[in-house]
């Protein structure tokens, strides 16, 4: 939330915000068809959201860390078209976003701010179709793992070192690549020194180098 809000709009805020929950890895925050009545602002762990196939078949589509803001796909329709899973133990603040919009209303900072979540948002979801319609494998699973460095970073830790919460199929659902090709993709990235890969451990070695595969884009 913006930190140029007054200890009077702050309070106010808290008081929406209050409600907290905690997960147990694999456990629903919300699910696909649930009725639209709250964000949930991860208050620490970590979520990962998929659409479900008629076929069966899942899509990936956002792995979201603390600090960020799940449930922004059904403000359009009143209902969640995706489903949010627990990747870890996490505690979750529910905002209804009744009352959000209204203390929005009233005070500018807020409401500016939930515009650049929303817009956040969009940016996302246009950079995850430029990456499955334009990049080759070795540029998608850089990319994927300079934005998770990148993320890492802001909160406090190690941009070079961390851990893989999801497994390679989710990566290649979300990456939109073959469980096979995101496996090997690893191991030549680990064979030309760009990374260390001990199961879901990774460490970058090369950055540069790692970000040479991405390029302009």
């Amino acid at each position: 939330m913006p930190a140029n809000l007054s200890a009077s709009e702050m309070e106010r805020f808290e008081a929406l915000s209050s409600s907290k929950r905690s997960y147990s890895t694999g456990e629903y925050v919300y699910r696909t068809g649930d009725r639209f009545l709250s964000l949930y602002a991860i208050r620490g762990g970590s979520i990962k959201t998929r659409v479900l196939h008629e076929d069966g078949r899942e899509q990936l589509t956002s792995f979201l860390m603390s600090g960020e803001i799940s449930g922004l796909d059904a403000i359009s329709t009143d209902f969640h078209t995706c489903e949010a899973v627990a990747m870890e133990p996490c505690e979750v603040c529910e905002l209804p976003f009744s009352k959000l919009e209204e203390l929005s209303r009233e005070i500018p900072n807020l409401q500016r701010h939930l515009h650049k979540i929303m817009s956040r948002e969009i940016v996302r979801d246009q950079s995850i179709m430029m990456l499955l319609s334009s990049m080759r494998a070795e540029e998608r699973l850089a990319a994927f793992l300079l934005n998770l460095s990148q993320r890492f970073s802001a909160r406090g830790y190690s941009p070079n070192a961390f851990r893989l919460l999801m497994t390679r199929h989710e990566i290649g659902s979300y990456l939109g690549l073959k469980l096979e090709t995101v496996s090997r993709t690893f191991s030549h990235f680990q064979e030309h020194g760009l990374l260390s890969v001990k199961v879901r451990e990774i460490e970058i070695m090369d950055m540069l180098r790692l970000r040479s595969f991405v390029g302009s884009t």
